[in-house]
């Protein structure tokens, strides 16, 4: 018998795919706000999954809580009959999902006025707690940023406000989640470092705190002595190289290379930001680290470009080590992502950020170029999440 899931949040489908991996899960329902995330997940469902009804893949806010439950007719999202028809008189066994992250995220917190105090977004938890509340699963995962810890809006630690808000409607979660459950994947198979938070809640019985234990317990048992380089990234994946005077397009597949993977064009960059890029990533091949400094990058940033930087704003992903966090930033550049290979002078393509993410080479990523990598910025890495899954499935058969 397999374990009924909803997905909140749910983006372009990191969780659920991992979780469908493991072949111990029934995607009941998923929802998210933006469409093209909404467009690719239905696309894999039916795709690899075999899902011929894909109407339970809602695009919908949550933060409308009441129609998203009792069914809307809205110009933007369109129509459906709303979660509990959806969900009929089946049990839901488990809620997965992970808020957006941005207004968490220390990153977003130094480039916004008022450190974030403000944005709406911190409050999406709210939402998924109520979808809780109304479905009553034995479980739930609650995935987001390291920088879940230390937000306070309003000077309330969020982190504080959820612990209560789960407590409220029934749920246990770990009271040290800095210790249990920040996890970074590059140990878990993941070729990226990236800090995130797990937070598994349990129904509150006579044995939940020791359950919460038992997961973070088998997860730590999972983890690898070593990091997971980021060369496997990049490993048989057609070539491309620098080509002039094409429109719109400043790359193309070397003439070694016919093959078409989806997904796998690159940006267009200018010839000055392909000539730096090309100097970055000779100088990391050949290991002469004229530019392995803060100061280096700024200089060299500042004698291309003319302009001044208090930040250095390039980096090349090194193969012998996990690559830095593919984040959701990605989609305005891909200065911070350049391929290794300097031949290729490049920032990576959305293959390559998929892959990063370990998302499989059949998953097809729909909508524009910029809505691809955001959406796997914002990603679940599969491979994390299958782990999660398979852990999670087995705790589940000894809950009540």
């Amino acid at each position: 018998m397999k374990i009924n899931v909803i997905d909140l949040f749910a983006g372009c489908g990191g969780l659920t795919d991992g979780f469908l991996q493991t072949g111990k899960y029934k995607t009941l329902a998923a929802v998210d706000w933006e469409y093209p995330t909404i467009q690719t997940l239905k696309n894999r469902l039916k795709t690899k999954w075999a899902y011929d009804d894909v109407e339970n893949v809602l695009h919908f806010d949550i933060q409308r809580t009441d129609e998203l439950l009792e069914g809307y007719s809205d110009s933007k999202y369109g129509d459906s009959i709303g979660l509990k028809k959806i969900v009929n008189k089946r049990n839901v066994d488990l809620i997965i999902g992970g808020p957006p992250c941005q207004a968490y995220s220390i990153a977003g917190r130094v480039r916004d006025k008022n450190g974030m105090k403000d944005d709406y977004r911190n409050f999406l938890f709210e939402s998924y707690v109520k979808m809780v509340d109304h479905f009553k699963p034995k479980a739930f995962v609650f995935e987001n940023v390291e920088g879940i810890l230390s937000a306070k809006p309003g000077g309330i630690s969020i982190i504080e406000r959820i612990k209560s808000s789960f407590n409220d409607i029934g749920y246990d979660i770990t009271e040290d989640l800095r210790s249990d459950a920040l996890f970074d994947t590059s140990f878990y198979g993941v070729p990226q470092k990236r800090k995130r938070i797990i937070i598994f809640g349990v129904a509150k019985s006579s044995d939940s705190k020791d359950v919460i234990k038992q997961f973070y317990s088998l997860m730590k048992k999972e983890k690898d002595s070593k990091q997971t380089n980021s060369k496997i990234a990049f490993e048989n994946l057609p070539k491309l190289v620098p080509v002039r005077n094409l429109p719109k397009q400043s790359h193309q597949l070397s003439r070694k290379e016919n093959t078409l993977v989806k997904n796998h064009v690159p940006r267009f960059h200018s010839e000055r930001d392909i000539e730096i890029f090309r100097i970055l990533a000779n100088d990391l091949k050949t290991r002469e680290n004229k530019y392995s400094t803060t100061k280096s990058l700024i200089e060299l940033y500042k004698e291309k470009t003319g302009k001044d930087s208090n930040f250095h704003k390039y980096n090349v992903i090194n193969e012998d080590k996990p690559s830095n966090t593919i984040p959701a930033h990605l989609y305005k550049d891909g200065l911070r992502h350049i391929h290794p290979d300097p031949e290729q002078a490049r920032s990576i393509t959305v293959r390559e950020a998929g892959r990063i993410q370990t998302f499989d080479d059949d998953f097809e990523f729909l909508g524009s170029r910029g809505d691809q990598y955001k959406m796997i910025g914002n990603a679940v890495p599969p491979k994390f999440s299958k782990l999660i899954g398979e852990i999670v499935s087995d705790i589940m058969r000894e809950l009540k």
